[in-house]
């Protein structure tokens, strides 16, 4: 599971106002959720200028005043930052349903180990059952904004109802799930035949 990455560690909400260090409150706060982790730093030149895309990004699917139903999402900051006040500063700033790590614990390096991150910024996507969705889905969020939320949630909707858990090779950073998924809905369009389109607008018509 997801939240389980995070089991006998703490998590902090914004301004460092709430600690989220038990299994119950992390549960609460992750469980049945996508999960983000957003792997970047204060000083960042490239994290600051993704961070408005991922605040809109964010708004667009969890805001009330956007959307009737917030979407079941959740993000949890683990920073790189070069020093414990620019940690603070960093969760004085973000929204209030954000949590992070704390400044200096060793787990936000065995994440970046984990998941195969090399550059900042990077966001991971996770399923609620822990597996990776995108490896690194900032290029998504850029040039997509919210539409790719709904290609994650399909991808783990098929994992839940049609693949077990697969063990990945000890030391190699897992695989993304979605890429056969986004090269079916975001090819280039071709010509089709009339058979081809009732068949398509057959299945669009079927519940998800």
């Amino acid at each position: 599971m997801a939240w389980a990455l995070f089991s006998g560690r703490a998590l902090l909400a914004r301004r460092s106002e709430r600690r989220l260090d038990t299994e119950r409150e992390l549960r609460a706060a992750l469980q049945n959720r996508l999960l983000l982790l957003l792997f970047a730093a204060r000083r960042c030149p490239r994290c600051r200028g993704f961070e408005p895309r991922l605040r809109r990004f964010w708004s667009r699917l969890t805001d009330p005043a956007h959307v009737e139903r917030p979407e079941q999402l959740g993000l949890v900051y683990v920073g790189r930052d070069g020093c414990e006040q620019e940690h603070r500063e960093y969760l004085r700033d973000m929204p209030r349903a954000w949590m992070a790590l704390p400044y200096g614990d060793e787990l936000g390096r065995e994440l970046e180990r984990r998941f195969g991150v090399s550059e900042l910024p990077a966001v991971v996507v996770l399923a609620p059952s822990g597996a990776v969705l995108v490896r690194d889905a900032v290029p998504e969020i850029r040039d997509l904004g919210p539409a790719c939320f709904h290609n994650w949630r399909q991808a783990a909707e098929l994992l839940d109802r049609n693949f077990q858990e697969r063990q990945e090779p000890a030391g190699s950073a897992p695989r993304s799930l979605t890429g056969l998924l986004r090269r079916r809905k975001y090819r280039p369009e071709r010509r089709r035949g009339h058979q081809e389109e009732e068949e398509e607008e057959e299945e669009e018509g079927q519940p998800g």
